[in-house]
Parts: structure tokens; sequence; C-alpha cells
């Protein structure tokens, strides 16, 4: 899960976005839905109080003159009215009693002596020469009726309407009509709903900044935890350091024992291995002596007995190395911080080799190999590896031996870490036949049997390197003789 922080279907961190963003996106669609229908409600009731404001005051003005015609004492307040086309209009049907108003509903105008309507009797200045048409329906006296309907130049209006008796003249029905133009509602809902997308997407843009600085700093101690991970890994520490949130710290913690607990039980594995080791090598020594005074005896019967015993104490000391190297990789391959670097191993095993090999007059040296180049395992381990095969090489050279180690991207098969080490060790001996190389790592097998050893080197080797997640393969050298590969983890 560490590695996921920066990415990908089961990072933390994408978790901890994804629900922020869409709870972020839920909550600003649903606070600008409701403050869009909020404001929309409150501009359609302003308008609509506008409207029956202007419709109380026209009512207010109406009266009846000398000749009981209707008229409009005082000019309404707003100056629209006097605006043709201003998209504010007011007008007032005349009906002659409540039946002749039903029949004029349906019917068309007519005069004011000889017919039952006069549709836009009176009527504001703002509608010029035009005739507001208003739906059949009459309402009762004093109610309020509104209507969406068409006004000059075909605009949308919305209307109010309200049926007056005047005192003066009973029989007398007043449609009293105030309507304005829709676009009055519609621009500033429209101009608050932009306003408001703008805002509520700042808004939103700030919601997810935060959002990622919180993420990115509530993560932090996890890119800590991980960078000391690494190091334990690595081998650049032997625990992770530092205090972490208290959420964190006992995992750190119970990490750490972990830690020191096997390395506790590897410590007291080796010292076993050990002391077994000693254990039998301290009875195989007093035999080799034993078996050297023998040898020193006239009797031949004895000496041939001796020169056994020897061989068999020489080659359980060789099984009782290669056991004790193996069960010391196997303990080690599991401890996490294990660090070894290359370069001073190689330079420590050639100056070796050159004392081992003084008599024969080869160059030994060492072609390529960075300073920063680490095994991720045992020095021990590595040496054992490496010395078998540079003295392997030094055994058939016939002039020089050339070591070069580089590091390698590709992983060996169920090798634990990314990054390899790669190290050719070349020689210029007769080299061996491509059927006979792989034939060689098997235990007890020497190339040449007049060659001194127990034929367990390359079997180490190959076994070491197998522990450890490498592998060991044997090429054709540049010069016609044997190149071997070893390929191992390394730490960054």
């Amino acid at each position: 899960m560490i590695h996921g922080l920066s990415g990908g279907p089961g990072s933390l961190r994408l978790r901890l976005l994804a629900g922020t963003l869409v709870w972020v996106l839920l909550t600003v669609l649903v606070a600008g839905w409701a403050l869009g229908r909020m404001f929309a409600e409150h501009v359609e009731r302003q308008f609509q109080g506008e409207l029956t404001t202007h419709l109380n005051q026209l009512a207010a003005h109406l009266a009846i003159d000398a000749e009981g015609q209707p008229v409009v004492a005082a000019a309404l307040s707003d100056p629209r009215f006097t605006r043709p086309y201003s998209g504010l209009y007011w007008q007032i049907d005349v009906l002659a009693d409540a039946d002749a108003a039903d029949q004029g509903a349906s019917g068309a105008d007519a005069q004011a002596g000889g017919g039952a309507l006069r549709r836009g009797a009176l009527r504001a200045r703002s509608l010029w020469d035009v005739v507001l048409v208003v739906p059949g329906d009459l309402p009762a006296d004093g109610q309020v009726h509104a209507h969406d309907t068409e006004g000059p130049d075909g605009a949308p209006l919305r209307m109010i309407e309200q049926v007056l008796r005047p005192a003066e003249r009973p029989e007398l029905t007043l449609r009293l009509i105030v309507a304005a133009n829709a676009a009055l509602v519609a621009e500033p809902v429209a101009r608050f709903n932009r306003i408001l997308a703008i805002a509520l997407a700042l808004l939103a843009a700030g919601l997810v900044a935060a959002a990622l600085i919180q993420v990115r700093v509530g993560l932090r101690p996890l890119a800590r935890l991980r960078e000391g991970l690494a190091a334990v890994r690595d081998g650049r520490s032997h625990g992770i350091d530092g205090r972490f949130p208290a959420e964190i710290q006992p995992l750190v913690a119970e990490f750490n024992a972990v830690l020191a607990r096997n390395a506790e039980v590897v410590t007291r594995a080796r010292t076993h291995a050990g002391n077994l080791a000693h254990a039998v090598k301290t009875p195989l020594a007093v035999l080799a002596n034993a078996a050297e005074a023998a040898e020193a005896a006239h009797d031949a019967r004895d000496r041939g007995l001796a020169h056994l015993v020897r061989e068999q104490v020489a080659l359980a000391r060789t099984q009782v190395d290669y056991h004790l190297a193996r069960s010391r990789a196997a303990a080690a391959v599991g401890v996490p911080g294990l660090r070894t670097p290359l370069r001073p191993v190689l330079e420590g095993l050639l100056r070796l080799m050159d004392k081992v090999h003084a008599g024969r007059g080869l160059k030994i040296t060492i072609l390529a190999c960075a300073e920063d180049l680490a095994f991720r395992g045992e020095a021990q381990d590595l040496q054992e590896m490496l010395g078998n095969l540079i003295d392997n090489a030094c055994k058939w050279a016939a002039g020089r031996v050339e070591v070069h180690a580089e590091a390698c991207a590709h992983a060996a098969p169920g090798a634990p870490d990314a990054g390899q080490l790669r190290i050719c060790i070349d020689d210029d001996g007769p080299g061996l036949p491509a059927d006979a190389r792989e034939a060689v790592f098997a235990r007890g097998v020497r190339a040449d049997e007049r060659t001194p050893g127990a034929g367990l080197g390359l079997s180490i080797v190959r076994e070491l390197a197998q522990l450890y997640g490498g592998e060991v393969r044997l090429e054709v050298s540049p010069w016609g003789g044997l190149r071997a590969v070893l390929e191992l983890p390394r730490t960054r």
C-alpha cells in the first residue's frame, strides 16, 4: 500500500482525493441548485409584489367622471408606464354587467353603448396601439388572477387582473390589468445563476486545493515511513528512526521490535552454527595431526591409513565449511538492512589471489567497478562466491584475469529486489565446452580431476546465489577462455 501513495488503483491518496472530489462536487451542485431556486423564488415574489403594488395604485386612482365614465384620475408613479413598449403596462376593460361580461369574454369587441365589453377602454401610454388580450375566466370581485400571455412584439408577459364595481355605477364591471415583461424575472435569475456558478466554481477549486494540501500533509508521515523502510532494506539503518503520529508510531515500534527480534534469532543461529563447526573442526584437527604424525612413520600400512584419514578429514572440513556457509546465507537472506560494498571485497580478494598465485605471474585486475555498487547481503557470503569464482579463473588462466562489475536494471528470477549486480570474471584459459558448463555446478564434480579440490566451489557459489535470488552462469570470455557471470541483488 505504501508504494501506492503516488497513485494507482490501490492508492490511498487516490481514494482520499476521489472521495473528497465526489463530496465537493455533490455539495456544490446541491448548494448551487438550492441557492438558484431560492433566488428565483425571491425574484418571483418580488415581481409579483411589484405588480400587486401597481394594481393597487391603479385601483386607487380609478374614478367615475361627470358623464359616468371610468377614468384614471392621476398618473401612476412608475415612469415606465409613459414610455411606449417599456415592458410595464396597465389596461382597464369595461363591462356593462356580469351577464354581459360573460358574453363579451367570448365574443368580439363592441362599443360602450351597444355591446357587452370594451376591451382596452383605458390603457397605459406604454401599450401605445396594442390591446392586451386576457383569458376568458373572470375572477370574482376583489380576487386577483395571474396569467402568462403575449404582449407587444410577441414578448412574454406576466399579468395580474382584478374585477371592481364602482360605487357610483355598480352596474359596471371593470377589469383592471397590470402586466410586465417576463424578462424582468428571467434576466436577474440568469445573471445571478452565472455569478453563482463562477463563485461556486472558485469555491470548489479552493476546496479541492485544500483537499490536495490536506492529503499531502496527512500522508507525509507515510512517505517518511517508506523512506525509513527503504533505508532498512538498503542497509543504511538497522531500524526506522524518528517520531511519527500517534496512529503510526505503534506500527513503527512493532516493526522495530520485529527487526530486533529477527536479528537476535539470526545471531543466535549463527552462534550455534559456529559452535557446532568449532566442535566438529576440533576433532578433525586432532585426527589430521595424528594422521600427519602416522604418515611420517616407516610402516607403509600406517602411512596408507594416515593418508586416507587426511583425505577424509579434508573432505569433512570442506563439507562443514560448505554447510556452514549455506546455513549462514539462508539466515541472512531474510534479514533486512544487509549491505556490503562491492569494490573493497574485490580489492581484498585480488590482493589475496596475487599472493596465492604469485609464482605464475598472473595479471589480475579490476576493469570496472563503481564505488557505490553494493551487495544486499552478508560480506562473508559475497567473499565466498567471488573467492571461488576468481580462484577458479586464476587456476585455469594462462596469463590474465579481469573482473568488471556493473548495475543492471532487470532482476533475476525470484530476486527480492528490482536492482541487480552483474559481476563478470574473464580468464584467458582453455575454457569449457558448452555441454560441460552446466555439469561443473554439480556437487563433487571437477572440470579436471588432476586439479586439487573437492569439487564443491562452484556448487557453493550457485547455491549461495540462488538463496539470495541471484544466479551464476558460465560463458565464453572475449579471449576465448571462460567467463563467469554472477548476478546478485544490490542495494540502492
